[in-house]
């Protein structure tokens, strides 16, 4: 198979592209990882995110939770009905808000972050095994360059 790109649009874009596209297989294959870990455990990703985002954040509305779960509306409404239907969290009234409510977690929700939690920290910091602690930092600063510049 050849992999020479027939058409080049400069060094510096061929390089832009290849790295993007790098990025982009790096990310499915973690992300791969982390769905079958949490497939293991009986819980999707979305499912996952907002027990997480509950556990180190504390109670939050169902805004705070889309946007730090960086999913939709439509999704995490779906996701956070079925956490409450299994007892994993509870809605309560926002006292400052009374037309919204505050979600928090429920003991079998504690129980099951709890329990999931520390191995998924645990193969997040094996995938990044092959990095120095300094070529980790200087991943993440050249990471947060881009993303800031964007």
């Amino acid at each position: 198979m050849n992999t020479k790109s027939l058409k080049s649009y400069g060094y510096r874009t061929d390089k832009a592209m290849r790295t993007v596209v790098r990025l982009e297989r790096v990310t499915q294959k973690l992300q791969q990882k982390t769905l079958n870990y949490l497939s293991d455990n009986n819980l999707t990703f979305n499912q996952f995110k907002v027990l997480e985002v509950l556990y180190h954040r504390g109670n939050l509305n169902i805004g705070s939770i889309t946007k730090l779960t960086m999913s939709t509306p439509g999704n995490i409404t779906v996701v956070v009905k079925n956490l409450k239907r299994d007892g994993w969290i509870t809605a309560i009234a926002d006292p400052e808000d009374k037309r919204a409510s505050i979600l928090q977690l429920e003991d079998k929700g504690k129980e099951v972050i709890e329990r999931v939690f520390p191995e998924h920290a645990k193969n997040l910091h094996n995938n990044m095994e092959v990095l120095s602690d300094d070529e980790l930092d200087t991943l993440f600063d050249l990471l947060n360059k881009v993303y800031k510049a964007n």
